[in-house]
């Protein structure tokens, strides 16, 4: 069908993994489990059910550890995401509170599973961090595979394609994101999903460009539409027409050319062109991003989320299971540095065995991160013995998350040093005189950042929810999400306060958000005096390219311009006018 006929049509979604890819769409038709009916077992046929329901969910292992097997060598580091689906057809959540419902209920397998997997995912909801959010997709993929298993429902094999195409799904479990294969599968795009899901890591290590959480591409596409995938962008063109076909081919020839290059130099230092060295590191969540951090020349991770191994969980990881992960981690990055941030996580919400009682109406603003942590001291410690003892095995540090009083890190280095003494009385290795710091992600800790600098080694800067918490924005908000910009003149000047704060007390000053991983804002940062950054692995070698291109005087003098601009346009003219030419397309 023309695009005459059709019309061009552009649909919005999330960047989940950068390039661009023009081809027919496929779209990933899985046969209909939607409507589950309801009927009652008699009580003398209800161990047959039970029955039922198990060989359902042994074949969903069976099939899950087949995968595992097969999964390619470009893969195997991502294979901790399968395996935690593994674990969740034994977990209690599901797997248990559905046999418990069939029992209870005398209902059929099929409706108890629905119903469990249903409230499970309500749990999650109202989380307000997109990455303890996503989480819910993975009990949502195994669930749809026992449902399969027990409506006989047939199962999409992405691993058959026979042509070159662009996929378009209502969502890719890891399971099927692990069977693709890259001379078939030019991108894809997802109703569901986000840069933080499963779906998103694997993309960006495959290198496959991608849009996830369309909402309705999957209604709005058909298979054989002609569709262009902007990954960069987050947008998806459907029936474009010649015009656009010609401008987006010539896009696509400048970004290979320019991550071929970026790619060959991105193992070398990061050296302005005034001889300033900068460290340009890695963000990760699951231990296997450590890989694609060394791909993609990182100098060691600045932020290593650690709140993975408390999810799909009914009780709290034990101290081995903690250090185990850690210790992964900080040995293969050795001697680069790791800062691993303690848990930040809203207890109430996320985690359904930490009897929180109360409902929280607001949980970003509630009991979360270093708060959840202070008040459940016996948790928080094991993750801190976790920690002094993975650093023995290279260069870790620890940092605590959103702190908003000198109270806070005071306590928080007390159970630090209580941790320590406890592991000295066992005889149990630690290292001893590990860093502390801290992340400036609340106003309050930046407006006080002189007192706290006299408590810690340094000062990481989450750009992220520092903008959100100062500028009073709701990123997952569409209505306002406009108005979210880390140019913001308020924000820079925050962080240059944080920085000459830093500056003047001897007190290292990393940034960790998305602000450090955005080319466009080299300039500015330079000039701010930032010299440690940390970002998407994916982010790195475009940031080591735009630096090497930059002087550090030159952007210290741009800086004080750039701090006489009033509005956030007015600061991003400005950065296009002097340095457009050295900057990648801002988009």
């Amino acid at each position: 069908m023309s695009a005459a006929a059709t019309g061009e049509r552009i649909l919005t979604g999330i960047s989940g993994s950068p390039g661009i890819c023009i081809g027919k769409a496929y779209i990933v038709d899985r046969e209909g489990v939607n409507v589950i009916e309801k009927y009652y077992i008699r009580k003398e046929k209800l161990p047959d059910e039970i029955r039922r329901f198990k060989a359902a969910v042994k074949t969903g292992k069976d099939d899950l550890a087949a995968i595992i097997k097969s999964t390619p060598a470009e893969l195997r580091h991502h294979v901790d995401i399968l395996e935690t689906h593994m674990a969740l057809y034994k977990d209690k959540m599901l797997y248990g509170r559905t046999i418990e419902t069939i029992e209870r209920e005398m209902v059929n397998a099929e409706w108890a599973l629905k119903k469990v997997s249903s409230e499970v995912k309500m749990m999650f909801q109202n989380i307000s961090d997109p990455y303890i959010k996503g989480r819910a997709t993975d009990i949502a993929h195994v669930s749809d595979r026992i449902m399969r298993n027990l409506v006989g429902a047939g199962e999409f094999d992405i691993a058959a394609i026979d042509k070159r195409v662009i996929l378009v799904a209502h969502d890719l479990s890891p399971a099927d994101t692990s069977k693709i294969k890259l001379e078939r599968v030019k991108g894809f795009v997802t109703d569901l999903g986000g840069k933080t899901s499963h779906t998103g890591i694997i993309a960006r290590t495959l290198g496959i460009p991608s849009v996830l959480g369309l909402d309705n591409a999957t209604s709005q596409i058909k298979s054989d539409d002609l569709i262009i995938v902007d990954g960069r962008a987050g947008i998806v063109v459907v029936h474009p027409t010649d015009k656009t076909i010609a401008l987006y081919e010539d896009r696509l020839q400048q970004y290979e050319e320019y991550k071929a290059v970026i790619t060959r130099s991105s193992q070398l230092p990061a050296i302005t062109a005034d001889g300033i060295q900068l460290q340009v590191m890695g963000n990760i969540e699951l231990p296997e991003e450590v890989v694609s951090v060394m791909d993609h020349g990182g100098d060691g991770i600045g932020l290593f989320r650690t709140e993975f191994l408390y999810l799909r969980r009914t009780s709290f990881p034990s101290q081995e299971e903690l250090y185990e992960q850690y210790k992964e981690v900080v040995e293969l990055m050795a001697p680069k540095p790791v800062v691993i941030r303690t848990l930040d996580i809203n207890g109430d919400k996320a985690l359904s065995y930490a009897n929180n009682s109360d409902d929280e109406v607001n949980p970003a603003l509630g009991l979360r991160a270093i708060r959840f942590c202070l008040k459940k001291p016996n948790v928080f410690k094991d993750q801190l013995k976790a920690i002094l003892r993975a650093a023995l095995h290279g260069n870790a540090k620890i940092m605590f998350p959103m702190i908003s009083s000198v109270e806070e890190v005071v306590e928080a280095k007390r159970l630090l040093e209580i941790s320590a003494e406890e592991l000295d009385k066992e005889g149990i290795p630690f290292r001893k005189g590990i860093k502390i710091g801290i992340m400036i992600e609340v106003p309050s800790a930046v407006i006080m950042a002189d007192v706290l600098a006299k408590e810690v080694d340094f000062f990481s800067i989450g750009t992220n929810d520092l903008v959100q918490y100062s500028l009073a924005i709701d990123r997952g908000n569409r209505k306002v999400a406009y108005l979210y910009n880390t140019l913001h003149p308020a924000v820079i000047r925050m962080v240059k306060h944080v920085v000459d704060v830093g500056t003047e007390q001897g007190v290292n000053v990393l940034m960790c958000g998305e602000m450090a991983g955005d080319p466009y804002n080299m300039p500015v940062l330079l000039g701010l005096g930032m010299n440690e950054l940390s970002m998407v692995p994916q982010s790195i070698p475009g940031i080591k390219d735009i630096v090497k291109k930059l002087k550090t005087e030159d952007s210290k003098l741009f800086l004080l311009e750039v701090l006489k601009q009033g509005t956030t346009s007015d600061v991003l003219n400005l950065i296009q006018n002097t340095y457009g030419n050295l900057l990648p397309e801002k988009k």
